[in-house]
């Protein structure tokens, strides 16, 4: 008899491996998907590892792929793993997987960008936001052209806790290039640190846990790999909603090497942007000479604020984009030059 307490562990029997089953199904990484396997399993296990204890966990898997992170997610115990892969290509080796763990892996034919995951998983797993995160994760070696627009539609919900945090806050453990991982957790003052440091630090804590080196992928991609957790904060540090912050901090770094007043100024409309911009910075306590990289989340905190003010004193300013003056300002400009061609003068 079992000793009590303990959960019956599973592993996997005997498979073909990734590479026989990439011959088997005549598999190729599509270059304009972006796509690289991971082929080696220590590196596969190494990353479920870094995701935390999976015991009874149901993971959520993104672009499994010829299914090296999939097998080794299934072997650490979970519940259950749900994938979503894109490729057809795909489906009958994680198929072969399925077959293999039965009623442990379910397989979605679909695009991780659309894709509705807020009634997967049962409704008992939901906890409250404050509370420790519910036993579901995300896990995924995602491909690098997919993985700046997703993680900054999974940042934007966790902002309005929905999607995959409608459970609670969820982990996620996910690949990038090793230049995205590092602007991600990149610091004040930092080369790297970027649109994407504040987006996701201001919501979550970011650990970039480990770097795999290219060679460990097939076919090599030019740069290595950087394995990135996240794990949602109970109180976000900019208390504004996401698409306001992400204005704020997307014009900030709109010119990145000169000083912040520069970027931040393109918030607010030509006839005001100069006594705007001073005001924004003075309310804020911002010394406008700083570089956009030296901005604390203190600062752009303190920047959300005024600007939200400001745009609640002024309600077509948030709507304000300063691509649509230019353009127009650029258009009415050609018209004159035409005009004074057809006069002749």
């Amino acid at each position: 008899m079992a000793a009590s307490g303990k959960l019956p562990t599973f592993r996997l029997p005997p498979l073909p491996t990734l590479r026989e089953l990439i011959k088997l199904f005549r598999l190729q990484a599509a270059k304009q998907l972006s796509q690289n396997f991971l082929l080696d399993l220590r590196l596969t296990d190494k990353i479920v590892r870094k995701a935390g204890n999976l015991t009874n966990a149901y993971v959520y898997e993104v672009g499994p792929g010829p299914g090296g992170i999939t097998r080794s997610i299934l072997n650490a115990n979970v519940a259950e793993l749900l994938v979503v892969e894109k490729d057809t290509r795909f489906i009958p080796g994680l198929q072969m997987l399925s077959d293999a763990a039965p009623g442990k892996l379910r397989i979605v034919h679909g695009d991780v960008l659309t894709f509705k995951i807020e009634k997967a998983f049962p409704e008992n797993l939901k906890r409250r936001w404050e509370d420790d995160p519910p036993n579901v994760h995300i896990i995924g070696n995602l491909p690098f052209n997919v993985s700046t627009p997703l993680i900054i539609k999974w940042l934007e919900s966790v902002s309005c806790r929905d999607g995959p945090f409608t459970y609670g806050r969820t982990q996620m453990t996910l690949t990038f290039q090793k230049e995205v991982a590092e602007r991600l957790v990149a610091t004040k003052g930092s080369k790297q640190r970027s649109r994407l440091s504040i987006m996701a630090q201001y919501l979550c804590s970011v650990e970039h846990i480990f770097t795999i080196p290219g060679q460990a992928f097939v076919p090599k991609p030019e740069v290595d790999v950087g394995v990135v957790r996240f794990t949602p904060l109970v109180h976000p540090k900019i208390e504004q909603p996401f698409k306001l912050v992400e204005k704020v901090v997307q014009n900030a770094f709109q010119f990145r090497r000169k000083y912040c007043h520069r970027g931040l100024g393109m918030l607010f409309p030509t006839a005001q942007r100069l006594e705007s911009t001073g005001r924004l910075l003075r309310s804020a306590d911002i010394d406008p000479t700083l570089r956009p990289t030296q901005l604390s989340i203190l600062h752009f905190k303190n920047l959300c604020d005024v600007y939200r003010k400001m745009c609640d004193e002024d309600p077509q300013l948030f709507a304000y984009n300063f691509r649509e003056e230019l353009g127009k300002s650029r258009s009415k400009n050609q018209n004159k030059d035409s005009d004074r061609e057809h006069c002749g003068l």
